[in-house]
């Protein structure tokens, strides 16, 4: 086989390829991003949300992100990533592994590029997504309990057939797609004070970091469900050492394993890193559903949580990603359900 398309050492418990440039991407980087993110994709609104400034006696503004094509901010990188695919492996295609919203994206990039794509998912992934990437033409895998087992199988995948692995968080120029977002923060609200960003494999909160964090003063805040605190630990303790917790029900947020390339640009590029409880966060996805009517998955209630927690936001301009629109019906009924009960007995 072509050596390559055989595995290096790799900074972190995941397989790397020497086509994998590991250079932190720069602010630069998403800059030149922008102009290939917008010939292929709308920007998304900033919306000023009327319950949460009230609430919290602020300037309050949503991310739209759900309003892009997959309905997740992640098809940016695969738009930036896949645009610039070497011809080498437009034929054997593309292959990664995702919890849902980032297969969406490499599928939706690769029908656009008309590159195959397969996708690997955890044997429960979320029916709805799946079906969304094979809709967009690629062949889905489902393999193990969770997203770590399926990349696992994805990355001996990779090796067999010598197809180009898409690492879900060492891509720079995923990375660098992804922040295209925080540009049209930035574009519409430079006088902003603090972002709150959800925090799976990282990929969102370092767009924001690149942008939103170097070009204002504002403070980029992560946050993770306590119950999948991998990151959050690797973020706080410096160590790359995979978290033996993931049981959070936010699939967007559930990794066992930090990424070298994210963790390297958090490090800096976060003011702080925070955990919510997955109480906090069914809470908060059904709450935003009955006040704005805004279907939410459970990763961008992380972000939204944190903020009504907040003691030190009145006063202050805030920005939340809607990251995800994704969430399956049977979830977001069981989320309501529970919130129409906790409210009924209050």
């Amino acid at each position: 086989m072509d050596g390559r398309y055989e595995p290096v050492e790799s900074p972190d418990e995941t397989t790397v390829f020497p086509y994998h440039d590991l250079t932190p991407p720069t602010t630069a980087d998403v800059i030149r991003a922008r102009d290939v993110v917008d010939r292929h994709l709308p920007r998304t609104p900033l919306v000023r949300s009327e319950v949460l400034s009230a609430e919290l006696d602020a300037d309050v503004y949503l991310k739209r992100e759900d309003t892009l094509p997959t309905g997740a901010f992640k098809v940016r990188g695969g738009v930036n990533l896949v645009s610039s695919l070497p011809e080498e492996f437009r034929e054997r295609g593309l292959i990664t592994a995702s919890s849902g919203n980032h297969g969406q994206s490499i599928a939706w990039a690769g029908r656009a590029f008309d590159v195959p794509v397969t996708i690997g998912v955890p044997e429960a992934a979320n029916d709805g997504k799946v079906a969304a990437m094979e809709r967009l033409g690629a062949d889905v895998i489902r393999h193990g309990p969770d997203y770590d087992a399926a990349r696992e199988r994805v990355e001996e995948i990779a090796v067999e057939e010598g197809q180009r692995y898409v690492h879900s968080g060492n891509e720079p120029k995923l990375l660098a797609g992804v922040g295209t977002a925080g540009l049209e923060v930035v574009d519409e609200l430079p006088e902003i004070d603090r972002l709150y960003c959800p925090v799976g494999g990282g990929t969102s909160a370092v767009g924001y970091s690149l942008t939103v964090g170097e070009l204002t003063d504002a403070e980029v805040i992560g946050v993770q469900s306590e119950a999948a605190p991998a990151m959050h630990r690797a973020y706080h303790e410096g160590t790359l050492a995979p978290h033996d917790r993931m049981e959070t029900t936010a699939e967007g947020v559930a990794t066992r394993v930090p990424f070298a390339l994210t963790m390297d640009l958090l490090a800096d590029g976060l003011a702080d890193f925070e955990l919510v409880s997955e109480a906090a966060i069914r809470e908060n996805v059904a709450k935003l559903f009955c006040d704005e009517r805004i279907v939410m998955e459970g990763a961008c209630a992380t972000a939204v949580a944190a903020l009504r927690r907040a003691d030190d936001v009145a006063g202050k301009t805030v920005v939340v990603p809607v990251s995800g629109r994704n969430i399956e019906r049977e979830k977001l009924d069981r989320f309501l359900a529970e919130y129409d009960g906790d409210a009924g007995s209050a």
